[in-house]
């Protein structure tokens, strides 16, 4: 199981959102840039990277932060947020995003998913509270059901599903472990677990859940790497041993 430690990007800073709450910001630094290859350096195979302004507004407010981060770091960058069009997408892969995440447009057109991944790597972000999945920056409720929208993605092209329990994100309370397996019995895509991480424990726990044969194939770490929690070296190397 791969780990993804998290920069999330508002105004250009690091940041962390409390259950997706654009109220309940702490600021956890002013160089993502220099995170990301602190990231690295520790071992990490890929860095997650979110544009929450973008994600809220779908204008690419970081793209340049972004940009700065792809070519500081070695490893592949995942990123999302905002990512409405092919244009959007391509325009990330230009400035060397390995792999995007649509959100938002996966849910409201997801026509667009598969357009997008003839070109280029793509992923499906699905943040749910419970089986609800929400948009446009967790802030809107779309009535639409987590595993029905995650069979809808099987056969598309797609690399991945990244799950996210949006009432678990930020809280180090521990992952929705339900959800995750609920998740991964119902295709074949790789599954990406994000939320509630707050111990390497929760990792080996994560490493070891199997549905019918299949694991996860990420985790994405945020606050628990920024509060300490967790150390990101000793993080990999515990999924490693799995």
């Amino acid at each position: 199981m791969d780990l993804y430690p998290a920069i999330d990007l508002r105004g250009g800073r690091c940041v962390r959102l409390l259950r997706g709450d654009y109220d309940r910001e702490t600021h956890y630094g002013d160089d993502p840039v220099a995170q990301a290859v602190a990231f690295a350096a520790a071992g990490a195979p890929w860095i997650h990277v979110v544009d929450l302004d973008a994600a809220r507004s779908g204008e690419a407010t970081n793209r340049e932060v972004i940009a700065a981060i792809c070519a500081a770091v070695e490893v592949p960058v995942q990123s999302g947020g905002g990512v409405r069009s092919v244009a959007a997408a391509a325009a990330l892969a230009e400035v060397g995003v390995a792999r995007v995440v649509i959100g938002t447009a996966a849910l409201e057109s997801p026509e667009l998913v598969a357009e997008v991944a003839a070109r280029q790597p793509v992923a499906v972000g699905l943040d749910a509270r419970g089986r609800e999945l929400a948009a446009h920056g967790w802030e809107v409720a779309s009535g639409l059901d987590l595993i029905d929208v995650a069979r809808r993605f099987n056969d598309v092209g797609v690399a991945a599903l990244v799950v996210t329990e949006i009432g678990r994100d930020g809280t180090l309370e521990g992952p929705a472990f339900d959800q995750l397996a609920d998740v991964l019995a119902v295709g074949d895509l790789d599954v990406v677990a994000s939320g509630g991480v707050g111990t390497v424990d929760d990792l080996r726990r994560l490493a070891a859940l199997e549905v019918g044969g299949r694991r996860l194939s990420g985790a994405i770490l945020g606050r628990a790497l920024y509060e300490g929690t967790v150390d990101l070296a000793e993080a990999i190397e515990a999924v490693a041993s799995r």
